[in-house]
């Protein structure tokens, strides 16, 4: 991972972290609201829980990737992964990189992925914090708008990624002469400090925009 210590650089991190740590309340962690039942529909709440994690247990077989809602529990009554607690993905424990860019009349729209490369099943839930590096290693202007999606906790095994679409443009607006070219990309996970750092070869218009959805299942848009 690249480090540098210019003081632009430095300013727009503590910038982003402050608002990703002020925004965790909201959308980095999921929410679990109480619940009124009635004693009768109380006796089939366990039935159905039982059939939703053995549908989306069969459905992790598959993909790789466990949707299922933050607090739910395996089959069998014990945690997700391996009958351990699955805890949230830490950076450490993420690789990062964007995918193939898909581009049309000025618009581009890219997944960014990450991927768990432990050896243990972690989550990820929520929107992640961008910042677009130049080639000299400073920070550019950097708004990320995020999309009015509603986030889901995904659960990756080992191996296994998710992935957010980002979106910017490359047709300058209003009294722009310019768009910055970016280099690199510094990626702040969900609820998290540290960050990853990666090749982002791009010209951002719009004033540095780039619009992003929340973690999703899969490696593609």
């Amino acid at each position: 991972m690249k480090r540098s210590n210019s003081a632009g650089r430095l300013t727009a991190l503590s910038t982003v972290m402050a608002g990703v740590l002020m925004a965790s309340a909201a959308c980095g962690s999921p929410a679990s609201p109480e619940r009124s039942v009635t004693p009768a529909a109380e006796g089939a709440l366990p039935r159905i829980a039982s059939v939703n994690a053995r549908l989306a247990d069969a459905d992790a077989k598959v993909t790789g990737v466990d949707a299922r809602p933050a607090g739910s529990k395996a089959a069998g009554g014990g945690s997700s992964g391996a009958g351990t607690a699955v805890e949230r993905c830490r950076t450490g424990a993420l690789a990062a990189r964007v995918g193939a860019v898909d581009a049309g009349a000025g618009q581009r729209y890219a997944p960014l992925v990450v991927t768990n490369r432990s050896a243990r099943a972690c989550w990820v839930y929520g929107f992640v914090g961008l910042i677009m590096i130049d080639r000299n290693g400073d920070a550019l202007r950097t708004r990320t708008r995020r999309e009015n999606v509603q986030p889901r906790r995904v659960t990756l095994r080992p191996g296994a990624g998710a992935h957010a679409r980002i979106h910017w443009t490359e047709v300058r607006s209003g009294r722009e002469t310019r768009c910055p070219a970016s280099a690199r990309l510094m990626i702040i996970p969900p609820d998290e400090v540290a960050h990853l750092e990666i090749p982002f070869t791009a010209a951002v218009c719009d004033d540095g925009r780039l619009d992003i959805t929340p973690m999703a299942p899969g490696t593609r848009l």
